[in-house]
């Protein structure tokens, strides 16, 4: 299990770091530069107004079918013929109070427009994360890493061409890029479908109300989850673009900011699709969990430690290299959101495992803490801090709400710390922030001290043991 966790995990993360790394600081970064602030703020404002919604168009089911099928693959040929018509039924419910909410929050027209486009891609979006859990729950890994960036690849392809080919007449508009969007997540799909087609072996799509009727009562703890956490992770930038009377300009300054620690979530977020699975077949076999939880642990403090401590040094060389506008006040957003990247990566790990545990009671009472605190602390900070109070409320919920999480998980599975374990993981951490400062009062290289930073961070992670070879190798040895 510790082997096909490690080589799976590194696959991963591979083609993810390839494939996401060019969209983020070259397709979505090309994107931002080349419409206005004003005109990506919104796009972005709306895209999160639709993900707050995101629970009518899955209700809890992706999380309970990955964890179902990771436990008993048998099932995978009634649930897919029972589950798809309900995401479909799901699709409508979600487009009519998406636009209920839009109007009463007085949306223009052409706003309504964007949105219809992106409910769309919600739905097949979600559609495609559905698919993916059945693919993943059956374990398997390097299938479903291949079309966790396949939509990722061919938006690359097209938006290459209209913004580096010199194919178009005109400026590049918003409005290409949701398209295209839309065109990637369809082509995924049908890949997806055709796959769980093929392991399903024969699909007779029925729309059976008993069954219905058992899921919604199953996997409504996941929904009201769901639909917590979207509210405390994607409310900011719609509230920033309701708020204020310049909120479109803002929602985009707190784009530009947020979408290199999206990027760096997202590779936290690649741990938790092999963790669920992974954490639901041991606890089901009542094995130890400990060995998965300190791997996945020592390399996530690497990362989130090194990125964390580059951000800080190098945040503002970063947005002078991706952006051509807004230098100044994106910085200033990204340095507080930056941080957000160590609660995150706690809430990755300890999250995951307390929903493969069904410990869903817990996590609806910290989702609803970290929901007041959000929306609480935007509302009084917004009107004043602008992006920068978005910023701050974000990271003040983030990390309580991740604090919390990891004890309820720590005393549920007696996971234990030594204290000698703690401080060389404190002697860790003071030593790559102090080796990063002499760094920077050396040179003025920014480039270069980030790529020597990340390699003294590999060293010290292995002169503190955080990680060490032998565990590296007794791993990729161990036997499932």
């Amino acid at each position: 299990m510790r082997k096909r966790f490690v080589t799976n995990l590194f696959f991963l993360l591979a083609l993810n770091i390839l494939i996401k790394s060019f969209w983020i600081l070259g397709v979505d970064r090309g994107v931002q530069n080349a419409v206005s602030a004003q005109d990506y703020g919104l796009y972005f404002a709306l895209l999160n107004f639709t993900f707050i919604f995101n629970i009518i168009l899955d209700f809890g089911l992706t999380n309970y079918n990955n964890r179902l099928i990771a436990q008993h693959p048998q099932l995978l040929t009634k649930y897919i013929s029972q589950l798809v018509p309900i995401k479909f039924a799901m699709a409508l419910v979600f487009t009519i109070v998406v636009f209920l909410v839009a109007i009463l929050l007085g949306y223009d027209a052409y706003a309504l427009k964007l949105l219809g486009i992106l409910c769309v891609s919600q739905f097949l979006a979600s559609l495609l994360t559905y698919l993916r859990s059945n693919i993943s729950g059956l374990q398997l890994f390097k299938t479903d890493s291949i079309l966790s960036v396949l939509d990722k690849f061919i938006v690359i392809v097209f938006c290459s061409i209209l913004l580096w080919g010199g194919v178009l007449k005109s400026n590049f508009k918003i409005e290409y890029f949701i398209f295209i969007q839309l065109f990637a997540y369809l082509i995924t799909v049908l890949v997806a479908l055709a796959i769980c087609l093929r392991k399903a072996k024969f699909v007779h799509l029925q729309w059976n109300r008993p069954f219905i009727m058992k899921i919604i009562k199953d996997s409504y703890p996941y929904a009201i989850l769901v639909l917590l956490m979207a509210f405390y992770n994607r409310a900011d930038s719609v509230m920033i673009e309701r708020i204020l009377d310049n909120g479109a300009d803002q929602a985009g300054i707190y784009a530009s900011a947020f979408r290199l620690v999206d990027a760096a979530n997202m590779i936290a977020y690649l741990f938790s699709i092999i963790l669920l699975p992974l954490f639901s077949k041991l606890i089901k076999a009542k094995q130890d969990v400990q060995p998965i939880i300190k791997i996945s642990f020592h390399l996530l403090l690497m990362l989130t430690v090194c990125f964390v401590v580059l951000s800080q040094f190098y945040g503002y060389n970063l947005m002078d290299l991706m952006y051509n506008k807004h230098i100044e006040e994106s910085w200033q957003v990204f340095r507080i959101l930056s941080i957000c990247f160590i609660p995150i990566a706690m809430t990755y790990i300890y999250g995951t495992l307390l929903t493969s545990n069904g410990s869903l009671k817990y996590l609806n009472i910290v989702a609803s803490l970290g929901m007041v605190l959000n929306i609480g602390i935007n509302l009084i900070l917004i009107p004043k801090l602008f992006a920068v109070g978005a910023a701050y409320s974000s990271l003040i919920a983030q990390t309580i709400t991740a604090l919390i999480q990891a004890i309820i998980a720590i005393r549920i599975f007696k996971i234990k710390f030594d204290a000698i374990y703690v401080v060389r993981i404190i002697l860790f951490v003071l030593s790559l922030i102090l080796s990063a400062y002499l760094l920077k009062e050396i040179t003025s290289w920014w480039v270069y001290n980030i790529l020597i930073t990340s390699v003294v961070m590999v060293v010290l992670s292995f002169v503190f043991k955080v990680f060490r070879v032998k565990d590296i190798f007794s791993l990729l040895k161990a036997q499932n």
